[in-house]
């Protein structure tokens, strides 16, 4: 049992800057030796499903619009990231990101940076169908769908809206564009989707989708996560060893967070992502922007940069890189969900991006 448990949270913001002198280098290092490479961008906090593990059924207060950055000011931080950072990798997130108003014109913008990103987009699929291919041509590499079971009364029950047809179509129509590998997340809840874990395997190797496990993070707008209510990396390797024989993926794991094993010798695979009961943070390569422009060191973190409020001072691009340099440079060895003194972030993961 942790202080947070017992209801005594650190109070957030509290540590300071680290007292090593930051070197000069252009790129997203740390302390601990990382450099992130990886952005992960939040379009927008508005999402059109209320699954349990994410929010309440009547849904959140969303942004102003005024809050959230426009393309130009959207773009404008993107450039900085790819042509003075080093990203090399973007990952389009929110809220539901196929929400966001003229999505492929973005997408296009930001494919003709240069170098030019690996572009990827994470969403829950409805509306994905009519979209896809309009998405690949303006220059979308991938997709990640998030997908939590197949039964339809079951996800009916877990986000609230009967809308797993709309999901399966846009899957489907992503891979018909080319968006290779049509990745699906899901998350497993004790009590609710448990007996999922050999079904959601069994579906996806037979569409040739790549099935990740998540488990459940606190990240929730309720802040009602319960440790005993998430199903372990381990307890889903159990499960799923009890239908599939699993082997260690031969390639190097390097920075990605999802451990992969060979389904039944291969070629198909499924990766497990316990961020909770083993974090990578180690190898993490990862940095945040938020719709509203903050930019976090951390999925967790407590604490953030305004990098909009720069932006609309009128900030040049060095100074915004600056800034964002030294928000990277703060970043704390791990996120301590493990740790006595865990604070939940403030904002759920609808407002900070996957």
């Amino acid at each position: 049992m942790t202080a947070v448990d017992l209801g005594f949270p650190r109070v957030p913001g509290t540590r300071g800057r680290p007292a090593v002198p930051r070197p000069d280098n252009p790129a997203l290092i740390d302390t601990f030796g990382r450099v992130a490479t990886d952005l992960r961008v939040s379009l927008t906090d508005k999402c059109n499903l209320r699954c349990t593990y994410c929010m309440p059924a009547e849904g959140l207060e969303w942004m102003p619009s005024a809050d959230v950055l426009t393309d130009d000011e959207l773009v404008f931080l993107l450039r900085v990231a790819v042509e003075r950072l080093g990203v090399t990798d973007i990952r389009l997130t929110g809220g539901e990101p196929l929400l966001r108003q003229g999505l492929e014109h973005v997408v296009e913008r930001i494919a003709a940076l240069e170098p030019r990103p690996r572009l990827s987009m994470t969403t829950n699929g409805i509306g994905l169908a009519k979209r896809a291919k309009a998405l690949a041509s303006a220059g979308l590499d991938r997709i990640n769908v998030s997908l939590d079971t197949v039964d339809r009364a079951l996800f009916e029950t877990i986000t609230r809206r009967d809308r797993l047809p709309h999901v399966l179509a846009g899957m489907a129509a992503a891979r018909e564009a080319g968006l290779d590998p049509v990745k699906v997340n899901a998350v497993l809840m004790r009590g609710l989707n448990e007996d999922q874990a050999v079904p959601l395997l069994r579906f996806c190797l037979d569409e040739g989708y790549h099935l990740r496990f998540i488990e459940q993070m606190p990240l929730d707008a309720q802040h009602g996560w319960n440790r005993r209510d998430m199903i372990t990396a381990d307890e889903i390797l159990g499960m799923l060893g009890e239908a599939f024989s699993l082997s260690p993926f031969p390639a190097a794991r390097g920075g990605a967070p999802a451990e992969r094993w060979l389904v039944d010798g291969g070629p198909g695979d499924v990766g497990v992502i316990g961020s909770v009961t083993r974090p990578f943070c180690g190898a993490c390569e990862r940095t945040r922007l938020t719709a509203d422009g903050a930019v976090r060191s951390c999925l967790f973190s407590n604490d953030e940069t305004d990098l909009r409020a720069l932006v609309r001072a009128g900030a040049r691009e060095e100074e915004v890189a600056d800034a964002w340099r030294a928000t990277m440079w703060g970043k704390l060895a791990g996120h301590e969900i493990n740790e006595a003194g865990f604070a939940q972030p403030i904002r759920p993961m609808s407002a900070i991006g996957g």
